[in-house]
């Protein structure tokens, strides 16, 4: 029976569920729903109204070309956001000739948002507090300017001189697929929207560097202090995360915690305004990898401590509850991701949820009853749940909202082994319907990004029910370097990527073409990032799987170490290449390019600045030069995800049609817009 899986424009029509937010009295639940634009080019978000009941259908509350994004509810009711969409008041005349993110004000009686603030570099982030709706924000100001009116002359003033250039005086120079500089992230604090608007903003931080890059902010319920992360630069190039306090009328940072060998993140305030909680990240250093931690600070004294101790995993967006005596937190375990709850008087964590689900965004009702959530999982994409705080395992009870359930194509289990260490090994298998002894289906190992990830959740991006739609079986595994197993079982891959990865991928290949609804015979592999990179590896490695897709790959480490945007992130792990070559050298895909013979799918987009288009174009050309049959997808404008519609249907269907001509025998069949 066909499901959207079976036809590409169906999939990518699919409407995706992400942000929630809990209206402070508890009637409301505000989504962020993405959905394809008219012109199917392009996603545009927008608000969408969930009955936490369960009774009432979901009920979209805004809609324009342009989207809107982060909902943060206001103690009256009304909802703030940001967006692009023109604001049909406004002087045309005055408005910059590219759309810039503002914050504009939904009533909470419904009707149309009105917009209540503008920066002339837009506005980046947002929180508020609970109890005043004191509003905190982010936006990007260039360097010396006092105030909108004179950081906007100043780009206008480059603009007019035609001058894109960028000044770096210090590391970091971009991020992800964008440039930073030479405007700042500041921020900012006001009183909540009035008739006129926002209330005059403060600038908090008139001169942060990047300190404010990729850090999370949030306000005390009593608007009177914004805590955030804040980025310190040290000696030859890096910085750590430390989290700071700040009085939302002006004055200095107060740090409120840091350490020389370890970053702080994700500060979140308590209801009653006494503590903060962060995830606290051991720095990765040469002989041992990453561990994280809760650690909860008070907010007068600075006085902080571990809240976890002894807890294997790692703990991600903290929630408290509405008396502040409990925190909930999420943490990947065992190809899942469960909600946990602790309490403050350092009783032991417990595990809320039992079912396979990956959990976020976390809202716990005013009267501490219920916990509201998304739940994805490898089998369903992210919906809205409510979860009962009284069961001692809370079953996930589905709200309704827009595009689910989903029908799926095929089925969801197991597999397990041993590998070659004697440790335990584990990861999904999706199979299709008909795959049986009668049918056995063709496999496709494939392996997952990171490296410190795990299968647990679902994907828009990386679909394998796609594949499942065209009788592949899916294989995917958590091999050595997986978070979710504990520190030894990421310890077994730190500093020897290629080797300990590899042999527990084989393994666990081995384990699931011992099924009799596998056929040995037609396997494949493929992967992206450090899936790619161990697409590379295995490339050069075995020749057992009749083709390989290695997307947004690390090939040649010594080259990549260098020109990533997070260049002092890998020196930790694997030293200096200059000085200490040996880790490179032992772990780069591209000293075994004379063994590969498997051929091979190259995919890379020039936007991705986190394993860049070089990495690509050396890959691409040593495999040509040695004559390995191979092809080259080729993305000018995407970065390591290849995110829009089009650029996306073009990346499976080129996908598909390698691996039926290698796997399954088929004649190649070039994309039509190819």
């Amino acid at each position: 029976m066909p499901t959207p899986f079976h036809d590409l424009p169906d999939y990518m029509a699919l409407p995706r569920v992400s942000e929630l937010r809990l209206t402070p009295d508890g009637s409301r639940l505000i989504a962020v729903v993405a959905g394809l634009s008219p012109d199917r080019k392009s996603y545009a978000n927008a608000l969408w109204e969930i009955d936490p009941a369960g009774e009432r259908p979901a009920r979209r509350l805004t809609r324009s070309a342009e989207g809107e994004a982060a909902p943060e509810p206001l103690p009256d009711g009304s909802v703030l956001f940001l967006s692009k969409r023109a604001d049909p008041t406004a002087d045309k005349s005055a408005e910059p000739a590219e759309p810039r993110p503002a914050l504009w004000q939904l009533p909470a009686d419904g009707g149309e948002p009105r917009r209540v603030a503008t920066r002339p570099g837009g506005i980046a982030g947002l929180a508020v507090a609970r109890e005043t709706g004191t509003v905190a924000f982010t936006a990007a100001a260039l360097p010396g300017a006092e105030g909108a009116d004179e950081d906007e002359k100043r780009r206008q003033a480059r603009t007019e001189a035609g001058v894109s250039a960028i000044l770096h005086e210090a590391y970091p120079i971009r991020y992800w697929d964008h440039d930073l500089g030479p405007a700042q992230l500041r921020l900012y604090a006001a009183a909540a929207p009035g008739e006129d608007g926002l209330g005059v903003a403060e600038d908090l931080t008139p001169d942060p560097g990047r300190a404010l890059d990729e850090q999370s902010f949030q306000l005390t319920p009593d608007g009177r202090t914004v805590v955030t992360g804040w980025s310190r630069p040290l000696p030859g190039g890096d910085q750590i995360g430390e989290i700071v306090a700040i009085d939302a009328e002006g004055g200095q940072p107060r740090v409120l915690a840091s350490g020389d060998d370890a970053d702080y993140e994700e500060p979140v305030a308590s209801p009653d305004g006494r503590h903060v909680v962060c995830v606290r990240s051991r720095r990765t250093t040469y002989d041992e990898p990453s561990d994280h931690t809760l650690w909860l600070t008070d907010l007068e004294t600075g006085e902080g401590r571990d809240l976890l101790p002894g807890f294997d995993l790692w703990p991600g967006h903290p929630t408290w509850s509405p008396d502040s005596r409990t925190l909930y937190f999420i943490a990947d375990a065992k190809g899942r991701r469960p909600i946990f709850r602790v309490g403050l008087d350092g009783g032991e964590p417990r595990r809320l949820t039992a079912d396979h689900g990956a959990y976020q965004e976390l809202n716990p009702s005013p009267d501490g009853t219920t916990l509201y959530a998304l739940r994805g999982a490898v089998d369903s994409p992210a919906v809205p749940v409510a979860l009962d705080l009284s069961a001692t395992e809370p079953e996930p009870r589905p709200l309704p909202a827009p595009g689910t359930p989903v029908e799926l194509p095929g089925r969801l289990t197991e597999v397990t082994t041993t590998g070659p260490d004697g440790v335990e090994l584990r990861g999904w298998l999706v199979l299709p319907e008909e795959a049986g002894s009668e049918r056995p289906a063709p496999l496709l190992l494939w392996i997952h990004g990171g490296p410190l990830g795990s299968w647990n959740d679902w994907s828009w991006r990386w679909n394998p029910w796609l594949m499942v739609a065209r009788g592949y079986a899916v294989l995917l595994p958590d091999p050595a370097l997986s978070t979710g197993y504990g520190l030894d079982f990421i310890r077994r891959g730190h500093g020897n990527w290629g080797e300990a990865t590899h042999a527990d991928l084989m393994a666990i290949t081995d384990a699931a073409i011992a099924r009799d609804d596998i056929d040995e015979t037609r396997t494949a592999a493929m992967g992206g990032s450090f899936g790619g990179y161990m697409a590379n590896w295995v490339a050069g490695h075995t020749d057992r799987f009749r083709c390989i897709v290695t997307h947004a790959s690390l090939w040649a480490l010594p080259q990549f170490a260098a020109t990533t945007d997070m260049a002092v992130h890998w020196e930790r792990e694997f030293g200096d290449s200059n000085r200490a070559p040996e880790r490179y050298d032992l772990n780069s895909p591209h000293r075994h390019l004379g063994r590969i013979r498997t051929p091979m799918l190259v995919i890379h987009g020039d936007k991705d600045y986190r394993v860049p288009i070089g990495e690509g174009l050396r890959l691409w050309w040593d495999l040509t030069k040695n004559e390995v049959d191979a092809k080259f997808l080729y993305f000018p404008d995407e970065n390591h995800w290849v995110l829009t519609p089009g650029n996306a249907t073009v990346w499976y269907e080129t996908v598909f049609a390698f691996l039926a001509q290698y796997v399954l025998g088929e004649d190649w069949a070039r994309p039509e817009l190819l």
